[in-house]
């Protein structure tokens, strides 16, 4: 009996073994969730608070190199410059929240006072006033206010399509493609998302940021910790099947 009860032991070692390890990983892999559910509420309530306080002047050149897009996404600022209209970019908006259908996003470079560059996503035009001449009245010249949100560059994936620089067509918010394109030089590594203050001839229409931060996290931990409670319950059941089976 006694060598019976060692082997038994011996078969059950493998198992208990599995389940050990893969139930630590799930529960662990939960716990790793719910500190990404506490970073990622932070992080939602500092970008709320930058968004609506008040606007400060954005960095200057000097601080560019240290800038972390962690750090300044949707800051609140307001700066004067003139914009370079003939090195206007647009980039593809498909249909997004505000229901105006697809059309282009308008990317200018506006040119400070002390010479830097800061590329403004000035709004929406739909696909018919993507030409210039179809919406003459919005291209200011002369010194431009400009109140907004400051913006990271927008990372491409796999399904993004390749920009079409010669036709001035882009597919992502990438302030260095657009800079590189027009020679343009001391360009800050931001967008500036204008607010929806009105435009000569309503477009392009300002206010287009959409502060859309998931988090799912909760979702996950829980995921995770069923998993593991339902491999600790398959692991129960075959306990008490090798039992009822002696």
């Amino acid at each position: 009996m006694a060598y019976i009860a060692q082997s038994e032991r011996k078969s059950l070692l493998a198992p208990v073994l599995f389940m050990l390890v893969v139930g630590t990983i799930l529960i662990s892999l939960g716990v790793w969730q719910l500190h990404r559910l506490a970073w990622k509420e932070t992080l939602i309530a500092e970008i709320a608070t930058r968004s609506k306080a008040p606007p400060q002047p954005p960095p200057g050149p000097s601080e560019w190199n240290r800038l972390a897009p962690a750090d300044y996404a949707y800051r609140h600022v307001e700066f004067a410059g003139r914009y370079e209209n003939d090195k206007e970019a647009l980039v593809f908006y498909g249909a997004g929240p505000h229901d105006l259908g697809p059309g282009y996003l308008i990317l200018t470079p506006l040119r400070l006072d002390s010479g830097a560059i800061v590329i403004v996503n000035r709004g929406f035009v739909p696909v018919e006033l993507a030409a210039k001449s179809a919406r003459a009245a919005g291209e200011i010249e002369g010194e431009a206010h400009v109140t907004g949100l400051m913006r990271p560059p927008q990372p491409r994936n796999l399904f993004t399509p390749a920009d079409e620089p010669d036709k001035g067509i882009y597919f992502t918010r990438d302030p260095a493609a657009i800079a590189a394109h027009f020679g343009l030089t001391q360009t800050a590594p931001f967008v500036v998302d204008a607010d929806d203050t009105p435009v000569p001839g309503g477009w392009p229409k300002g206010g287009m940021t959409e502060i859309d931060i998931p988090n799912n996290h909760l979702d996950y931990a829980l995921t995770w910790f069923g998993l593991a409670v339902g491999l600790f319950a398959v692991f129960v059941g075959y306990l008490r099947a090798r039992w009822h089976g002696e």
